[in-house]
């Protein structure tokens, strides 16, 4: 079973709206290489993991795919943000739905020349499950062959590429809420390379001469350095509320990525921070819910949430 807490795992900074900015992070969210990829290949492969005597290694790669799911979470918000009106447009919530912009500026005309039109005219101003290019996220890029060593192998494949594009898409944009969320998955990205790298090692595999851990000279980026810093590529998170995850046994020792670091699995989750809704875009048509909706909305949450705790008790936050 799967629990949702409502927070973001990673900070999204304030910026201006960045249309092209959106686009160039589709890729890292539907790509070929990107988020929903690594989240569905890892959730599979967990589901269809056999062999109950290597269940440190499914619990490894179950507890990296559900943090995939908050990537995909975390990545798709920024996209929604970096959307979110255009900076032109100045109406007010009184106004006409038809009305233009201040200085008679048309409130979509960004939509015209900059990013992915299909971000404005089926997406409301939100992240849509595409690539940069527009092409439909597909099922066919999950790789679950069934064979430990070789799903392991082109796991640390899969990190290794999309770390290489995401140190990419920060060399494309100097847009603070974009470059947020790509240094944070960049370092995380990182550390998944390390668990898979570290799996291969304990099952006998010298993956080094064969695949070894891209070298990207991220650390040159300050949000990354920063993170970095705070061992962030060296830890990986249970999920698990029941404390039953054995993936300590795989993810412990000194990193593959030889910086000097131990890798440590004794955190259930990340502390994360609050996650807020964006306001109402009434240049898309798309109002919010009224009061009647939000009252019973916010009731069933606290029903759900009660239901939780009784049954798990409160859930463990890193101190």
């Amino acid at each position: 079973m799967y629990f949702h807490v409502q927070r973001l795992i990673n900070e999204i900074e304030q910026d201006e709206p960045d249309p092209a900015a959106a686009n160039a992070l589709q890729e890292g969210l539907g790509g070929q290489f990107g988020e929903m990829r690594t989240m569905m290949q890892y959730l599979f492969q967990s589901i269809n993991f056999r062999g109950a005597a290597a269940k440190p290694y499914r619990d490894l790669i179950q507890g990296v795919g559900t943090e995939e799911i908050s990537h995909v979470e975390l990545i798709g918000t920024t996209i929604s943000r970096l959307l979110d009106g255009s900076p032109a447009y100045q109406g007010k919530k009184s106004d006409p739905i038809d009305k233009p912009g201040s200085a008679g500026a048309i409130p979509l005309n960004i939509a015209l020349d900059q990013g992915n039109i299909h971000h404005y005219l089926v997406g409301a101003q939100g992240a849509l499950p595409v690539d940069s290019v527009g092409n439909p996220w597909s099922g066919s890029y999950v790789y679950n062959s069934g064979n430990l060593v070789l799903d392991l192998l082109y796991n640390l494949m899969l990190e290794s590429t999309g770390r290489l594009q995401k140190c990419r898409m920060y060399e494309m944009t100097a847009n603070k809420t974009a470059r947020s969320t790509i240094s944070y998955l960049i370092v995380r990205d990182q550390a998944h390379e390390n668990a898979f790298a570290k799996a291969l090692e304990t099952l006998g595999i010298n993956w080094k001469n064969t695949l070894p851990i891209p070298k990207t000279n991220a650390q040159k980026f300050p949000e990354v350095k920063r993170l970095l810093d705070l061992g962030l590529q060296s830890k990986q998170y249970s999920f698990d509320l029941t404390g039953q995850s054995e993936a300590g046994k795989i993810f412990q020792g000194m990193s593959p990525s030889k910086d000097g670091t131990k890798l440590d699995a004794g955190e259930q989750a990340p502390e994360g921070v609050p996650s807020t809704i964006s306001p109402e875009r009434f240049e898309e048509f798309s109002p919010g819910a009224d009061k009647d909706l939000i009252a019973l909305i916010e009731a069933t949450a606290a029903m759900e949430m009660a239901d939780i705790e009784a049954t798990f008790g409160a859930l463990n936050a890193p101190a």
